[in-house]
């Protein structure tokens, strides 16, 4: 079962209020889900969320990104925060060497 749904729900108001009802997410950890559709929001198509300009979009990327990081955070587990925080970078840099199928490789790797 996706947690996009809880995502969603836990968003920031001006992000939740784009939020589609019906849709499923790639993951059932609320962590991964919450930064992978960041990850959507700037270099993709998000499952979860419609209507926004690019502006919008990218800073609701970056909001889904705090989410998701903070939710872990809270756990304690710094070790896991550091390893997802390398993801994000890795991706964006991916992205910015015209790389999309590395973090394609990537987003793969973290769903094992």
């Amino acid at each position: 079962m996706s947690a996009l749904p809880e995502v969603q729900l836990n968003a920031e108001p001006a992000v939740a209020a784009h939020a589609q009802a019906g849709v499923n997410g790639r993951f059932n950890d609320f962590v991964l889900e919450a930064v992978h559709e960041g990850y959507l929001m700037h270099y993709g198509d998000p499952n979860g969320f419609r209507g926004m300009d690019d502006d919008l979009a990218l800073l609701a990327g970056d909001s889904l990104y705090a989410l998701g990081l903070a939710r872990l955070a809270e756990k304690g587990d710094l070790e896991a925060v550091a390893m997802l925080a390398d993801l994000i970078t890795n991706c964006a840099k991916a992205h910015a060497e015209g790389n999309a199928a590395m973090a394609e490789d990537l987003w793969a790797k973290a769903s094992r």
